[in-house]
This record gives structure tokens, sequence and C-alpha cells, in this order.
């Protein structure tokens, strides 16, 4: 059981790429499955295996600086959106391939199979684990196999959430967009509907929900119920005419009493600590995950031995910071000193160590993926878009009254004023977060650099743009003869 729970990553250690071997190379599916109905450790190791990947350097097939997991395309998308500016470029990470768009315009660039194979490759560990707990329709018996099972599941519905937003353009029930598997098959697919993968991805998250029901989780790394919720109301607001459903969802874990916001003097408190009450989810990173420059601190904090202390400057973009009040406590996250080239870094919300350019080269600061500021502002979105201004602004000022000294004049808001108030917020409060790609999408919003970007200043792109969604991958297309084409 040393050697199964060892190797975990390594069992787990598949591309996501059509035509690639399996999982399994060490022990068959049949006695995994076996297995786990007298080890509970089993299940349990392949579980941490696959949230492993999440932090696992080169997991998006390359050897670039820009390839660490899940927080990786976190900063694709904070990129494309505009929100984040890469205001310095000495070493050229971002720049092309992003930053210029070279990948969204062109299919044999490695950023978009980057992308392609990190989250096919987390959906396919998924896969593993579902199958060797009883299939896509089992429900186990064994108390830590149902959780397994739920955890496992809502994986695979977050790798196919993300899939969607970056390839698809904006929801199209009929457009046929990803292949869809939900088997550990060694075989090609061809693509699935939009409508098909949402429907997946919604069952998965809803019999999460209900899997994941009285789970205690050792550590915020793992999937709990309330973070399958979280999940699925991302899904349905981006799917769009659920905000019934997104606003109960939400709803549902603000009042679970699990969590927290931040309070005004707190943002400004590094963003590095897994044990702070607002995070739903995230990663306590040690020096045994072996992170150092090849990692989210890595390209971002000026404070880490990183590129943003080097000379590629990551800064929040000239025309939202500049959107934010002066009495707002938020403002202290970023430098503002005109004269300095490190101008609008966000030297005040992330960083790692208390000098610029820490000497040291291992990482241990933690890695968000979710807090529950989140779902105050989802659900201030919901309830704006279904026309409940009230209840809207309810949550808008439950989160503005930690960030301002006076944010009454939420109360004046209403209609597209009110919406577009919660955009903004949502922009700021979660600025290098990986959030504003998909509040833009979700609110088919208009996008225009500010001046302290390098390239296409001042021009309006459009949420639905080529230029905001990746391609399909040359050696997935010219390996899978089932795709044939891009996405429209």
């Amino acid at each position: 059981m040393l050697s199964i729970t060892g190797c975990s990553d390594d069992l787990l250690d598949n591309t996501g790429v059509s035509g690639t071997s399996q999982p399994t190379q060490f022990l068959t599916s049949d006695q995994l499955a076996e297995g786990a109905e007298t080890n509970l450790a089993i299940p349990a190791a392949f579980i941490n295996g696959l949230y492993a990947q999440m932090i696992q350097a080169g997991s998006g097939g390359t050897t670039n600086h820009d390839d660490f997991g899940h927080k990786s395309y976190d900063v694709f998308g904070d990129m494309l959106s505009g929100d984040m500016a890469l205001s310095n470029s000495t070493f050229g990470w971002y720049r092309a391939e992003i930053t210029e768009f070279q990948a969204p315009l062109d299919f044999t660039r490695a950023r978009n199979r980057m992308v392609w194979r990190y989250y096919y490759r987390i959906v396919r560990s998924a896969n593993t684990v579902i199958q060797n707990l009883g299939g896509n329709n089992a429900i186990p018996e064994v108390e830590e196999n149902k959780y397994a099972m739920g955890q496992a599941k809502a994986m695979r519905a977050h790798s196919y959430f993300y899939l969607t937003q970056y390839f698809q353009k904006e929801y199209n029930a009929s457009e046929e967009i990803l292949p869809l598997y939900t088997e550990p098959l060694n075989q090609n697919l061809p693509k699935s509907t939009a409508e098909q993968v949402y429907d997946l991805m919604e069952n998965d998250l809803t019999e999460a929900i209900e899997l994941l029901d009285g789970f205690n989780r050792a550590a915020k790394n793992q999937v709990n119920q309330d973070v399958a919720k979280a999940l699925l109301a991302y899904v349905l607001g981006a799917k769009g005419g659920r905000d019934v459903d997104v606003a109960s969802l939400t709803n549902d874990v603000i009042n679970s009493g699990n969590y927290s916001m931040l309070a005004s003097g707190d943002v400004t408190n590094c963003f590095c600590d897994v044990n702070n009450p607002s995070w739903m989810w995230g990663i306590d990173v040690t020096e045994n995950n072996g992170l150092g420059l090849i990692s989210w601190w890595g390209q971002i904090d000026q404070f880490s031995y990183s590129y943003a202390w080097a000379g590629d400057y990551k800064a929040i973009d000239a025309d939202l910071y500049d959107a934010i009040p002066n009495n707002d406590f938020r403002k202290a996250q970023f430098t503002n000193n005109p004269t300095n080239d490190r101008h609008l870094q966000p030297a005040g919300k992330f960083y790692a160590s208390g000098s610029i350019g820490g000497t040291s080269q291992v990482v241990s600061a933690d890695y968000v993926y979710m807090r529950v500021e989140e779902m105050y502002l989802l659900n201030a979105e919901a309830n704006a878009k279904l026309g409940f201004d009230g209840p809207a602004r309810t949550s808008l000022k439950a989160l503005l009254d930690n960030r301002l000294t006076d944010a009454s004049y939420v109360d004046a808001l209403s209609g597209q004023a009110l919406q577009d108030e919660i955009y903004l917020q949502t922009r700021i409060e979660l600025w290098g977060e990986g959030k504003s790609f998909l509040a833009m999408k979700r609110n088919k919003a208009t996008t225009q650099r500010g001046d302290n970007h390098l390239s296409f200043v001042g021009e309006a792109i459009d949420y639905n743009d080529e230029r905001m969604q990746f391609e399909i991958p040359q050696d997935e297309i010219q390996n899978n003869p089932f795709l044939g084409s891009q996405n429209q």
C-alpha cells in the first residue's frame, strides 16, 4: 500500500491527448477497483495524485516556465482579458503568444496545446478514479469511496468547464466543441455539442454535491460540497439563463457559515496562506512540493526569486486601477509610483517574502483557487440579471462594506448600472486570481487595454473575439481523425 500511495502521481501521469497510453501501467483497473473495496487508501491516493497535478510543472507538456498547472491558465485568462498587463518584458514570457494573441490565432502555437493537454489530463485522471470506484453510474457504499467519487466528478467538471471557456467563444448549445471523454479509453472521439458538455458538467456537479454531503476534508486542496456548489454556479452562470440557480447555490455557500470575508485590513495581507478564513479552496504549498521559479509566484510576485522581480512585470491594467476609488482599501494593493517602472505591480496584494527579489528559490507560499468573496459577487450578479436589485445590492454591499470607507452609493444603483458596478467590483476584488476572463465572458463584456500594456493599447476587443479563444492544437487535429476543423 505504501508503494501505491507513493506512486499515485505516476499512476495518473498521462498526457490527455488522443492516442496516448492510459494511467494504469502499474495496476489494472480491475485490481484497483477490487482493492478499493477493502483498502480505503487506494482511492484517496488516486485523488491526492489528481490534486498534485494541479501544481505540477510541465503538466501542459512543455518545459516552459509558464507551464505549472492550473494557475498557469489563470494567468493566461487574466492577460487575455486585459486586466493583467505585461508592463515590462525582458525575458519574453507571455508576450507573443498571449498578450499579442499569437496562440489564439495560430493552432501551431504551444500554448494552445498546454491548455488542452493539462485539462484533458485531469479529465482522464478523474475518469480513472471514477472507473475504479464502479463507473459513472455507481454510488459507492463505503463512505470514503463515496467522497472520492464526488471529488473526482467535481474535478472532471472543473476541467471541462475551463475547456469550454477557453475553446468556445460563447455558449451555443448546438455547436460541436470538445471530445467528451467519460471513461479512460485509449481511443479518439468526435466533438460533442456544447449542450452535451454542459449537461455532463451539471450532472457531475449535482451528483458531487450529493456524494460530498457530510465530507469533512483533511485539507483545503480537496473539493468539498461548498466548492462543488460554487463550481456548479460558475457552470450555470457561463451557460446563461440559470440565474435563479446561481443565486440559490451561492446563497447556500454564503450561509454555510464555513467562511468569512477578508476584513478591510486584510486586503494587503499577502494572499499567501491557505488557512485564511475567506479561502474556500486552495493548496498549502510546502518545500516538499518542489516549486520554485516555475510557479505562479515565480511569474507574478516581485518579492520572490521571480520574473516579476527580474524584468517581466505584471501589473494591474492602468484604467482598472484608476477606477478604484481613493477610499477603497484595495487601492493599496498596487504600487502607485508613475516614475518607477514597477508602477502598478501588486506589491501590496501578493508577496511571498519581505524583500524585493527574495533570495530563496523555493516557494512555500500557498495557491488560492477560490474565495468566499466570489460567492457574494456571483450572487449579486445573478440577482441583478434577474432584476432583483435589492438582493443584488445587499450582496454587493456586504463585500464593499469591507473594502470602502463608504459604500452608500450602491443604494442608488439599479438595472444596467448595478450590473456594471458588480462586474467592475468583480474585476477589482479578484484581480490576479484567474477570474477576470470568466467574468468577461459571463457579462459579454468589451475589453480595452490601458496605457501600461505593451500592445493593443486602447483597442476595443469583444468577449467573443477570435483572440479570446484558444485553438484546438495542431497535433490533436492531426492525430484525431474525427475532429477535422477548429471551433468557429
